[in-house]
């Protein structure tokens, strides 16, 4: 079941990533919660759900919750401030 759920999970993020960004957009974000229920649920970096997941198996756990919400963002440029 694990592997299954992580192969879903990063099957779902190529295909988001793959889908045309709006002209104001630089890349696919993803604002992704996890938890052993919904109502348990944390917000986590999409790095690591991962990690999570494998921690639901390490837990003899039979279902856990996940949500992955796209959106399109745009970097930040850094200041470059001329203090010198």
């Amino acid at each position: 079941m694990v592997d299954a759920a992580k192969h879903e999970v990063k099957k779902y993020l190529k295909r988001e990533r793959n889908k045309t960004l709006p002209l104001d957009a630089d890349y696919w974000a993803f604002d992704c919660k996890f938890g052993n229920t919904a109502e348990d649920a944390q917000v986590v970096h999409v790095a690591e759900l991962s990690n999570h997941i494998s921690e639901i198996e390490k837990q003899s756990l039979t279902s856990f919750y996940v949500e992955i919400l796209a959106r399109p963002a745009q970097r930040q440029q850094p200041d470059l401030d001329d203090d010198e």
